[in-house]
């Protein structure tokens, strides 16, 4: 296990994302560094300006998520991996730390599946939709796109060297954020295309809300990327929360401790970012690599 702990910065604000863990997908033919930390970077001074400017965590980590939705570097949004017959299945969600939630699994046709979720939690009774219609978007003022839009040709490459076995499909690939604003508030959230070759309906724990994405006020917000069902399995977002609130451990200790019951009892792998209510900052993985940004004093660190 490898993990980055950086402390408080004095700013009173902190915000950390990762854009999946295992490293860089070279059968996609976007295998340059460079690319990836520009994509990274990028979307991190987006979220950050937002927090800056006084505004709220849900709307930073929002906005930098959307970014990397938005980046076909990343398996979320358009280039996000394809199921098993070559289509995108979006999975996402928000959660703050006032304790709201919305998650969205199979989207088809919201550009930005992270602005769905948010939609699901603001604008409907519900916590988890499937499916959504092009008529709720609609209805939402979402933008809306065909389901092409998300296929691109090197997804398509790596779709079929899987199939045919010449490619192992990769276990990992997912986007998230996890920040707390100038006013104390957390807020996460996660996006993904899911694992290359899934079958259809399949949903990981990007969009399961104490799996793969969980927040508490005055505690800690958390991404995880990683074998889904291993994080389904273990409630490895919320097991993390819980050992700070029962057990008074570190951000970095329930981290540490959670990984080795549920995700390592398991044998799998995966990434987790998190922010506690102070400012704090975690980034840990079992995997091989994790991508990943955040700020250390005035520096800002990328992952790849």
């Amino acid at each position: 296990m490898q993990i980055h702990v950086i402390a408080p910065a004095p700013t009173g604000y902190a915000l950390v994302l990762h854009g999946g863990a295992g490293g860089r997908v070279e059968e996609l033919a976007l295998d340059t560094k460079g690319r990836y930390t520009e994509g990274l970077s990028e979307a991190y001074r987006a979220g950050e300006a937002v927090l800056a400017d006084g505004g709220g965590a849900l709307d930073a980590v929002c906005v930098t998520v959307e970014h990397l939705e938005n980046n076909p570097l990343f398996n979320s949004g358009r280039g996000a991996a394809l199921t098993a017959s070559g289509e995108a299945e979006l999975d996402a969600s928000v959660m703050t730390g006032e304790g709201h939630a919305g998650a969205v699994a199979a989207s088809r046709y919201a550009r930005n599946p992270v602005h769905l979720a948010r939609k699901v939690m603001e604008e409907s009774k519900h916590v988890f939709l499937v499916a959504p219609s092009r008529e709720l978007l609609a209805g939402w003022g979402l933008e809306i796109v065909d389901p092409e839009y998300f296929i691109t040709p090197g997804r398509q490459r790596q779709l079929k060297n899987v199939l045919a076995q010449r490619l192992a499909p990769p276990a990992h690939g997912t986007v998230g954020a996890a920040a707390v604003d100038m006013h104390g508030h957390v807020a996460a959230a996660t996006s993904t295309g899911g694992s290359v070759g899934q079958s259809l309906g399949r949903v990981g724990d990007s969009p399961i809300i104490g799996a793969g994405t969980y927040a508490r006020e005055g505690v800690v917000a958390i991404s995880c990327t990683g074998e889904g069902e291993a994080f389904i399995q273990g409630v490895v977002a919320h097991d993390i929360s819980a050992r700070m609130r029962y057990l008074n451990s570190t951000l970095a200790e329930a981290i540490i401790a959670t990984m080795a019951e549920e995700l390592d009892a398991r044998a799998a792998s995966g990434g987790i970012i998190a922010v506690s209510a102070d400012g704090g900052l975690v980034v840990a993985h079992n995997s091989p690599a994790i991508f990943a940004a955040y700020r250390d004093g005035d520096q800002m660190v990328t992952l790849t």
